[in-house]
């Protein structure tokens, strides 16, 4: 079957043919001239996704572990307290983004196979950004953001953070969000909120980390369970649910060791699974036993002392225990490892949720800042942009999808419980696919969609035509309708039925 287009591509093209029409009526006005070329520029670049989090929430290693190496520093030095982008480059360089307007590159220098970034003597409260480029692949999709840590002791830190979120008159900020938490607390909830308030952004647009979430329980080999039923209940309390989409726990240190597990720690875990049970389940209690030179097992313990650093000691005891159980190599061990530790979830929802609308995400926010410079800066013969903007709006169904996306999520939505979830679905929330959509396995067949699609057209027609509805919810069934219609619309004809008719019951 023919695969429909990529969520956004319309709604794109309509917005480049906006900015060129704004770029036209500010040829005489260069500063808004120069913000129409950055967002004309913006819609052709990867999509911009910022980490955010309190400090020591694990934003780093997170980051890391999306890309698979070790480029954004841990440590607590100075660079942590600016923002800094991650793109994909053709070569290793950094560069230094000063608040006067100045560039200048920044060595590229590794140690023990980590990036070390340094300000060169530059004052972090001078800095705008860093800008790394490397080369590898886990940054092709989309640029990644680490932002210093909210609510923490540097008050400045904390603000560049928010800053960087509201978008303004540089056109910085990001297209989505993965916000880090050990646990939701009211600061974390008034910081989503304020950058909601901001920059237009929808719970869609925002993914929650449970971070750390091997720390759950204990620290035992269970924790992950634990932490994912902590983060299914957080997800679904009403204030969580209407600034972000979904909350799910990850263990980013564990990740992190997965992604870039070498034959050598393979080797160790082995290692100490082939050792006396007893005397490695004695070690492994606390990380200080761990890494005591006398420990009864038979690894350096320089060795076990790097293990501990760069998997974690619930990393350690998971490698250990998944060897005993029957994984018998390191590409194994590592996928295994990297599943476990929730990663490869949260990769699958950045994929489906922002990276596949990736279009839909960056012309969203070029018609959100077009209009700001449209306030801001009102030029002779900016009617015709006024009027472009309303026309771009009224004639997509994606912005009404996003907009009632998050009108579902809010604790007053149009939809009860039942019904919600169907809503949330159809509109796409956690994958954009027909067969998603639609509540189908993705090997579903063209006759099992377009049977699906009818049914889902003719349900929504009834609850737009219940008399005893609120008109919110009237209003947004008849949506759903036109959702469910445009997806049927875009299968392949049933050569014995007219083309875009709902199939009988």
């Amino acid at each position: 079957m023919t695969a429909p287009a990529a969520p956004g591509r319309g709604l794109a093209a309509a917005v480049r043919g906006l900015l060129a029409e704004a770029a036209e009526v500010h040829r005489d006005h260069p500063a808004a001239a120069a913000r129409v070329r950055a967002l004309q520029d913006r819609l052709d670049e990867p999509l911009r996704v910022a980490l955010a989090g309190r400090v020591k929430a694990g934003k780093s290693t997170l980051l890391n572990a999306l890309v698979g190496e070790r480029i954004a520093p841990t440590d607590a030095g100075e660079c942590t307290r600016v923002v800094t982008w991650y793109r994909q480059g053709p070569v290793p360089r950094v560069e230094l983004h000063a608040l006067d307007g100045s560039r200048r590159p920044l060595p590229v220098r590794r140690v023990r196979g980590e990036l070390r970034l340094e300000l060169a003597e530059a004052a972090a409260e001078q800095v705008e950004r860093l800008v790394v480029d490397w080369p590898t692949a886990g940054l092709a999709a989309a640029t990644l953001i680490d932002t210093p840590g909210i609510s923490s002791l540097s008050v400045e830190a904390s603000a560049r953070t928010q800053a960087f979120l509201d978008a303004g008159d540089q056109l910085s900020g990001a297209d989505a969000v993965v916000f880090l938490t050990r646990q939701f607390q009211p600061a974390d909830l008034a910081f989503l909120a304020a950058v909601q308030r901001a920059c237009g952004g929808l719970p869609t647009t925002t993914l929650s980390v449970l971070s750390r979430a091997d720390d759950t329980g204990g620290g035992q080999l269970d924790a992950l369970l634990t932490a994912e039923a902590l983060a299914r209940r957080t997800a679904e309390l009403p204030a969580v649910r209407a600034l972000c989409s979904t909350v799910l726990p990850v263990a980013g240190l564990m990740a992190l060791g997965g992604r870039t597990l070498r034959h050598a720690d393979f080797v160790a875990f082995r290692t100490l699974a082939l050792a006396d049970r007893a005397a490695v389940e004695s070690v492994l209690l606390t990380a200080d036993r761990f890494r005591r030179p006398e420990a009864p097992v038979d690894l350096p313990a320089e060795v076990r002392a790097g293990l501990a650093e760069r998997f974690g000691l619930f990393g350690v005891r998971m490698a250990v225990a998944l060897l005993r159980t029957g994984v018998t190599d390191a590409p194994t061990l590592a996928e295994e490892l990297v599943a476990r530790s929730g990663l490869a979830e949260l990769q699958r929802l950045v994929a489906v949720q922002f990276t596949a609308r990736g279009d839909q995400l960056k012309a969203t926010t070029a018609l959100r800042l077009l209009e700001r410079l449209l306030r801001e800066q009102p030029v002779p013969g900016d009617a015709v942009l006024w009027r472009g903007l309303d026309r771009v709006r009224s004639s997509s169904l994606e912005l009404p999808e996003l907009e009632l996306l998050s009108r579902t999520r809010a604790p007053d939505g149009p939809f009860p419980a039942d019904t919600r979830e169907e809503a949330e679905r159809l509109l796409g929330a956690t994958d954009p696919s027909p067969a998603a959509r639609l509540g189908l396995p993705p090997d579903a067949s063209p006759e099992q969609l377009r049977a699906a699609a009818g049914r889902a057209v003719r349900r929504w027609q009834e609850r737009a035509a219940d008399p005893l509805a609120r008109r919110a919810a009237v209003d947004a069934a008849e949506l759903l309708v036109q959702e469910a219609e445009a997806l049927l619309a875009a299968l392949p004809a049933d050569p014995g039925s007219a083309v875009g008719s709902p199939p009988a019951p």
